[in-house]
C-alpha cells in the first residue's frame, strides 16, 4: 500500500511531449531586418537546440535557380548572409559571382555558420539522432510549379531523392504553407510509396509573435499548459531552452 500511495503522485503526471524547436522570426513591416537567424537550418543551431531539449526542428528548404539545387535557408533572399544581397531563387550554388555556396551568416547566435544543402542538413540531422520537419518553403514554387518540364523534373528530385535516400532510417517530415507546393508534394510522394513523410508534425500551441529582442516566455504558459493537458505528443517552440525547463516536474 505504501509503495503504490508513494508511485501515485508521478504516475498521474502526463508524458512528456517530444520538442521540436524553431528559431523566432519577426513579424509585420521589413521583418527580415530584424531576423537574427536563429532557424535550425546547420549543424551548429541543430546541435544547440538538441542541448537545450530539442528531439526535433523545424527547418526550412528552398531552391537556387532553376530548381538545381536544394538548400537550407529561411529568408526570402541573402539577406543575413555575406555576399551581395539577391532572391535565392535568381543564384546559383556554386557558380557565378553571386553563388550561394560558402556565404556565411552574418548576426544572430549562429554568426559564421555556411549554408548548407538538404543532403549535408539531413545528414547532420542523422548524426545529432534529431526528427526533421522541414517546410519547402512558398518561394520553391519558382521551379517545383515551373511551366517548364525539365526544371520541375530536377527541383523535386532535389527535395525527394535525399528523402528517398533516408526515410527508412531517419523520421523526416515534409510540409508546405502553400497550398499548390503541399498538393503536388502529396502526389509525388504518394507515388513514390513514402506517405509517412507526411504525417508525425508537432503542433503549435504558442501565442507570442516574436520579435527581437524576443517576447516574455511567459506569454506561453496557458499555451504550453493546454498541449500538455490535452495529451500532445509533439510540441513546436520558439523558446526551446525555456519550454523544455518549463516541463520538468509536469510531465514524465
Amino acid at each position: 500500500m505504501l509503495t503504490s500511495l508513494l508511485a501515485a503522485p508521478s504516475a498521474a503526471l502526463p508524458a512528456c511531449p517530444q520538442i521540436f524547436a524553431h528559431g523566432g522570426y519577426p513579424t509585420g513591416a521589413n521583418a527580415w531586418e530584424r531576423d537574427q537567424v536563429r532557424q535550425p537550418n546547420n549543424p551548429k543551431a541543430i546541435r544547440q537546440y538538441k542541448s537545450w531539449g530539442a528531439s526535433g526542428v523545424e527547418a526550412d528548404l528552398q531552391l537556387t535557380k532553376n530548381g538545381t539545387k536544394a538548400v537550407m535557408w529561411h529568408n526570402t533572399s541573402t539577406w543575413g548572409l555575406t555576399g551581395t544581397k539577391k532572391p535565392v531563387t535568381e543564384i546559383w550554388w556554386a557558380a557565378g559571382s553571386t553563388a550561394l555556396k560558402g556565404r556565411t551568416i552574418t548576426r544572430g547566435p549562429f554568426k559564421g555558420e555556411t549554408v548548407h544543402t538538404f543532403r549535408e542538413w539531413l545528414a547532420a540531422m542523422k548524426s545529432a539522432g534529431m526528427v526533421g520537419l522541414v517546410e519547402i518553403k512558398t518561394e520553391a514554387r519558382q521551379s517545383l510549379l515551373s511551366s517548364t518540364a525539365s526544371i520541375r523534373t530536377r527541383a523535386w528530385a532535389e527535395v525527394l531523392d535525399p528523402v528517398k535516400e533516408r526515410y527508412r532510417s531517419q523520421e523526416i517530415i515534409l510540409y508546405s504553407h502553400d497550398s499548390a507546393i503541399a498538393a503536388e508534394l502529396r502526389k509525388r510522394v504518394s507515388a513514390a510509396g513514402m506517405t509517412r513523410v507526411l504525417s508525425g508534425g508537432p503542433i503549435w500551441p504558442e501565442v507570442t509573435k516574436w520579435e527581437e529582442p524576443p517576447p516574455s516566455w511567459k506569454l506561453n504558459e496557458n499555451a504550453w499548459k493546454s498541449a500538455l493537458q490535452s495529451g500532445a505528443k509533439r510540441v513546436a517552440t520558439d523558446y526551446t531552452s525555456q519550454f523544455s525547463t518549463w516541463l520538468k516536474g509536469r510531465c514524465q
